[in-house]
Parts: structure tokens; C-alpha cells; sequence
């Protein structure tokens, strides 16, 4: 049956189907006078049927683990509460007519169904390269001439907006953008499109209220959208879009589908319901002075460091770098935003005298801690900083890498602290607002990489985040180009909501960030609480992206290293070296056919343990949601607690049936992904040379400083 029928079923169809094609379950099911004889009599069967291939095989013993879990407790990780699995249970009185909630959705006994199925040994053949190009070319850049047009026209009607905007302002007038008394309105245009080209133009002109953002977008927003975002902003909701990334949506009806950026700037009701309780799940943020973190990490006062591993922590300034340049609907900071650490209140977040303090006691933290060797800047967005201040961090950065090196030539082998190795700048202003990237900030990339290099810092990576190839624009590809002149990487960080989920969407925006010199780091998740309902994709889906489309871009072991050198080459001072990553990426793809490089690992973000995407299917609610059971990466160092933690188990937010709804509302054919169901498990992908710490000449102390572990699980 095609998926998007089984997808409408009742329940008095749903259970005819399964007397049709999975009698024998039915047949159990009547026979049965409790849900113990009905368990007893699935177990005979899984041990009595033929076995026809490995996937009958798996599906075997995934109902085998569901019948081990029917019945038990487990702690679900991210709400802290504890909950009974009743999978086989609920089967049981579906069958038997005997469900007390009439009302629950039928997703449950849907998967159920398509587990039984696969146990007859049903293989999904995996889709041909040439369809997984048909999937990839479907989707346009912002580098493409017909989408270049449509935002030329956008950019147009913003012109006149912002005119307008800057003549009936009340406030105050901004020193650098105003017009002078007696302007006529074409000097007014070209002054404005000049201030265009301007970042700090489109920070103070963002759009901070619903009614603004839909003069910005032609008045195109339906009254139940308004609505929404009406009631987000009485909420206390950050509202902050600029109109370089507005510029960037399609209100045409026609042309590209901006279904992946729309839904960055839109909220959904379940967000707007939600805020104002939405908590941490990153539990090791929350930071209470004196104590430990949910990872055993004793940080200092404030919340300026986090941390999960022993070698990376990471630093959010008391700057700018607390804003962003817009605010992403699923950010995984919203917790943050709610409690107002994290604004767009620029003035206030300008560095105070009491930050130079304060900095210094940070980098007294990393300086005197035996495994930290690696520092995020983030926030927010590190880039927000202004270039001054941002150089001031570096400085601090770059002058505690040297007093650490030098502390360590009077302690012998075996007792050296980690050094400084790698240095990160967390930044999604390279999609949002290109324009930052100018020439004063690229000196100080260029002068901090040089001279950390010289004391023996090996990586210098602006971590970014593309959400999708629409968000690759000629300003942004000028952006990229920039930063690689300086020497840095440039890594992708990409968020797999609903629309990033779409078949060839992700395999794209590998291929031309690849064309331009970047590489792909990670795939995350959305974290499933409640709030992110709408744009989670459940990992399963990360897995058939995994198994089914990234693997055309997987290298060899000899292509990995070949890849690595390359790159490594790159991040030399040699300055004919600097600038030709691009041109070396695409050369690389073509000597050895792939359509583009699969160095990017797909992982959930797991509340104090860390990346993980090693699952089981352990379970399903009422709701068909999937209960997970996770294993840390055993690929990397973890803090000590992970020892305690026993068992971890996730429910994601939607089930697999009310994901293909989405996906079929966006005009998706949910058969395209009827292999789905198949992915009960995943194991995390190995990583790239890259993203490994290298070693250093002398032998480290394995004693962990600013560690405090206690029985906590």
C-alpha cells in the first residue's frame, strides 16, 4: 500500500489491513486472554519463522527488544521523568478492540504494521545515483541567475521601504544613517542602496515587529501567521530580521521553494505556546556557582563558559557576541533568549569595564586546566562582536596560549597540560548578513592566525551554519572567499529541520559550500522538546540521508587522507596557498567523481553526554514517538559521568507517520521515503581527520582538572 494511503487509515481500516497482509499477528492476538499469553505467543513466532534475508533478521530482533522493553521504566533523559514503554501492550488492545483512547493517533500500530512487514523479509532496493542526482538538481543556490532575479526585485521594494523607514523614524536618528535636510529622493536611493552593502546598515534597520515584517515582505503573510506572531511578540518573543536575509525569501507564488529559510523566520504555535517555559537541554549549561555541571565540569561564575568534553570548552563573551544577526526558530539557545542572557539589545551589550576583568579570569581557566586545548567563541554569534573587540578577545586568547606553553617547560613528560591546538570562531553571519565579513575583520584573522601559528596553534576554523543552498548568495560566496584568504577553514554546521530534510536538500548544500572551499562538520538533530514539534525530522531520517544519499559522497580511507593533506596544506602561511581551497575542493571532486564530500557526521546533541547518533528502538508512546536508547560516541573523550549514567533514553517529538505529513503538506511524495521505517537503529559515523585534536611532541598528565564528579545518576 502507497505510504500516503496508509498515512489516512482509521483505525477500523488500519486493523483490516493488518488481517490482510500480517494474519498470523492478528490470529495471536484473538487467541490470546492477556497480553502476557499475547507477548508468549510473539515470541514463538519470531522463533519459528523463516528467516528469508538480514533485514527479516533485524526486523526479528527489533521486536524481540520491543517484547524485552514492554512493561519496563525507563528515565527519559531530557525531561527527567520517568515513563513505562507499553509498545506490545497497546498493539494488543488494538487488536483485540480493547483501546481505551479511542482518541490516540493510529502512527503507533502504522509502524508496528511496517515492522511486521519488513519481517517477512521485504527489501527496499537503495535508490540509483542517477535518481539521487535527479533529487540533488531540483533544488536552486542563491548563486543561481532566475533566483538571483526574484531577490533583485525583493531588494528593490526594500529600497523604497527603508527610505520610508528612516524618514518617519521618531527616535533619535542614527549618526550614521540619516539623510540631511533637503535630500531629493534619488540622492536618498543612492544612498541607501551604498548603506545596503553595509552590515551594520541592516542591524539597524532590522525588522523587530510583525507589522514591519510584512511591509518587508509584500504584505504577504496570511492573517493566521500575524496572528501567531502577534501573540509571540506579546509573549516577550525576540522578534530581529534583517533585510538582507529577508531579501532572500520568494513572495512570488512562483520560483524557487524558500520552505527552509521561511521556516527560520517564522514561528510555529507550538514555540509561541511553549516560550516562557522552554527549558535547558543542554543541562551542562545551566551553571550554579560552586557546583559542578550535569557534565562534572566546575566552570566560573556566570554563564560565559560552557562545557561537555575535556578538551573543548567553549567562551561566549560579554559583548555583541551575545546577539545574533536574526533569531533561528529552532535555536538550541532559545533557552537563553527567554532568559534575556542572550538579546538584541545592542547597546546594553556593549563590552563594560568590568569585561576586561572578567576575561582575564576566564582565560585563567583555560590557562591552568590540564585537557582544554580547544575554544569555541560563540554566543550568539562571535562575528557580532565589533572588530576591535573581537581582536581584544584574541589577543587574551593568543596571550594565554603562551603562558601556557611556557608553564609547561618546567613540568616533566607525562605531566604536561594540554596545549592550545585549535582555535574556533562560532558564526552564522556568513548566511545572515555576509556583509560583516569586511576587509578590517579579515586583517585580524590573517595577523591572529599568523602569530598563533607561530607558537605552535595548529587550527584556526570559523565554524559556520548554512541551512540551506538558497542561503549561498554572491555576497556570501564573496564572504567565503574572504576568510580563506586569511587562512582560516571554513567548516558547516547544518540543522535537520523538516524542510533541510527533503530528499537531495542536504546532498546539495554539501555540493556547493564543497565548490566554495567549505567543509561540511556536522549534521545535527533538531533537540526534540516540545517547542521545536514543527521542524524536528526524526533521526531515523538522518539515517536514510546517511545510508541512502550521503553515501555517494563517501571517500576511501586514500581519498580521506588525500582530502586532509589538502586542507592541512591550506591552513599553511604559505600566501600563494591561501586562496585556492576552492579550486583545490573542486579539483578533488572531479579526479575522483563525487558529487560532493561526505565529512560531515549526523548526530542529536544528547542532554550532558554529548553528539551521538548509536540508537536503538527500544519502544513507542501512544503518540507512536519513538523511545530511544542511546550510547555516547565512543569515537572521542567524555567527561567521567558518562560511567554513572546508565541507559539514556530519548523520546523524540513526532512520530514517523505525523513526520511524512509534514513532508506530503510541503509537497513531498511520502513514498520517496517509505524506506524509513527501516532505520530502528544507528551507529555514529567515524570522523574526519580534520576535526581530530593532533598529537602533541610531549607526553600530557591524564589528570582532569575543574572536575567534580558526584552521584548524581
Amino acid at each position: 500500500m502507497k505510504q500516503k494511503k496508509m498515512l489516512t487509515l482509521t483505525f477500523s481500516q488500519l486493523k483490516q489491513i493488518y488481517g490482510q497482509e500480517t494474519p498470523e499477528i492478528v490470529e495471536i492476538a484473538d487467541k490470546s486472554s492477556t497480553v502476557e499469553d499475547f507477548k508468549a505467543g510473539i515470541l514463538r513466532l519470531l522463533e519459528t519463522c523463516r528467516i528469508e534475508n538480514e533485514a527479516a533478521e533485524e526486523a526479528r530482533e527489533q521486536i524481540r527488544l520491543l517484547l524485552d522493553y514492554d512493561g519496563q521504566n525507563v528515565h527519559e533523559l531530557s525531561t527527567g521523568q520517568d515513563m513505562s514503554v507499553q509498545t506490545i501492550r497497546l498493539l494488543y488492545e488494538f487488536l483485540t478492540g480493547t483501546l481505551e483512547n479511542m482518541e490516540m493517533p493510529t502512527d503507533l500500530f502504522i509502524e508496528i504494521f511496517h515492522m511486521f512487514k519488513r519481517l517477512k523479509g521485504e527489501v527496499m532496493p537503495l535508490p540509483s545515483p542517477q535518481r539521487i542526482k535527479s533529487r540533488n538538481d531540483r533544488w536552486e543556490t542563491g548563486l543561481d541567475e532566475e533566483v538571483r532575479e526574484i531577490r533583485d526585485e525583493n531588494k528593490e521594494r526594500m529600497l523604497h521601504l527603508l527610505i520610508q523607514k528612516i524618514e518617519n523614524r521618531k527616535s533619535k536618528p542614527s549618526v550614521r544613517f540619516h539623510f540631511e535636510e533637503g535630500m531629493s529622493y534619488e540622492e536618498k536611493y543612492r544612498l541607501v542602496s551604498e548603506w545596503w552593502n553595509d552590515f551594520r546598515f541592516h542591524l539597524a534597520m532590522a525588522v523587530k515587529s510583525p507589522g514591519e515584517l510584512n511591509r518587508f515582505l509584500g504584505n504577504s503573510l496570511s492573517s493566521e501567521t500575524m496572528y501567531l506572531l502577534y501573540r509571540a511578540r506579546k509573549k516577550g518573543m525576540p522578534f530581529f530580521a534583517t533585510p538582507y536575509y529577508l531579501s532572500l525569501l520568494n513572495i512570488t507564488g512562483y520560483g524557487y521553494n524558500d520552505e527552509a529559510i521561511r521556516s527560520y523566520i517564522l514561528y510555529s504555535p507550538r514555540l509561541v505556546e511553549t516560550y516562557g517555559n522552554i527549558r535547558a537541554w543542554e543541562k551542562e549549561d545551566i551553571v550554579e556557582v560552586g557546583k559542578p555541571n550535569a557534565a562534572g565540569w566546575l566552570l566560573p561564575d556566570g554563564h560565559n563558559i560552557h562545557r561537555r568534553y575535556p578538551e573543548v570548552a567553549i567562551l561566549i563573551p560579554d559583548t555583541m557576541g551575545r546577539a545574533c544577526g536574526g533569531l533561528c526558530a529552532s535555536c538550541q539557545r532559545m533557552y537563553d533568549f527567554q532568559s534575556e542572557r542572550l538579546n538584541f539589545e545592542f547597546e546594553s551589550l556593549r563590552p563594560k569595564e568590568s569585561w576586561d576583568r572578567k576575561l582575564r579570569r576566564l582565560m585563567t581557566y583555560f590557562e591552568e586546566d590540564t585537557q582544554l586545548r580547544d575554544i569555541l567563541i560563540t554566543g550568539g554569534d562571535a562575528l557580532m562582536s565589533q572588530n576591535k573587540t573581537l581582536q581584544h578577545i584574541l589577543d587574551a586568547v593568543y596571550r594565554m596560549a603562551v603562558r601556557k606553553q611556557k608553564a609547561n617547560l618546567e613540568r616533566p613528560e607525562g605531566e604536561k597540560y594540554a596545549e592550545l591546538q585549535r582555535v574556533r570562531l562560532g558564526s552564522r553571519l556568513l548566511a545572515y548578513l555576509p556583509m560583516r565579513i569586511n576587509d578590517g575583520l579579515v586583517d585580524i584573522l590573517r595577523e591572529f592566525k599568523e602569530k598563533a601559528s607561530a607558537i605552535g596553534v595548529k587550527q584556526f576554523i570559523i565554524q559556520t551554519h548554512f541551512q540551506t543552498p538558497l542561503e549561498v548568495t554572491p555576497e556570501a560566496k564573496e564572504a567565503i572567499r574572504k576568510i580563506l584568504s586569511a587562512g582560516w577553514i571554513i567548516t558547516n554546521q547544518l540543522v535537520y529541520t523538516v524542510a533541510a530534510s527533503r530528499r537531495g536538500h542536504t546532498t546539495r548544500l554539501r555540493q556547493v559550500l564543497n565548490s566554495l572551499g567549505v567543509v561540511c562538520y556536522y549534521t545535527f538533530s533538531v533537540k526534540g522538546f516540545n517547542e521545536n514539534y514543527a521542524v524536528f525530522a526524526p533521526n531515523s531520517r538522518s539515517m536514510q540521508e546517511q545510508q541512502e544519499e550521503k553515501i555517494y559522497g563517501r571517500m576511501t580511507l586514500e581519498q580521506a587522507e588525500e582530502l586532509y593533506k589538502i586542507l592541512e596544506t591550506k591552513v599553511g602561511t604559505e600566501e600563494e596557498t591561501k586562496e585556492d581551497v576552492a579550486k583545490q575542493l573542486r579539483h578533488f571532486m572531479r579526479k575522483h567523481h563525487l558529487p560532493f564530500l561526505a565529512t560531515d557526521r549526523s548526530v542529536l546533541n544528547l542532554p550532558a553526554i554529548g553528539k551521538s547518533m548509536t540508537f536503538q528502538l527500544v519502544g513507542l508512546t501512544e503518540e507512536g514517538k519513538r523511545i530511544l536508547r542511546f550510547e555516547h560516541d565512543g569515537t572521542r573523550h567524555h567527561s567521567p559521568i558518562i560511567d554513572q549514567m546508565g541507559q539514556i533514553y530519548i523520546v523524540e517529538n513526532k512520530s514517523l507517520a505525523a513526520y511524512l505529513r509534514q513532508l506530503a503538506k510541503m509537497g513531498e511524495d511520502p513514498e520517496d521515503y517509505a524506506s524509513i521505517w527501516n532505520y530502528t537503529k544507528g551507529e555514529t559515523e567515524p570522523r574526519f581527520s580534520l576535526y581530530e585534536y593532533p598529537d602533541f611532541p610531549f607526553r600530557t598528565t591524564d589528570k582532569m582538572s575543574n572536575l567534580e564528579i558526584s552521584n548524581k545518576y
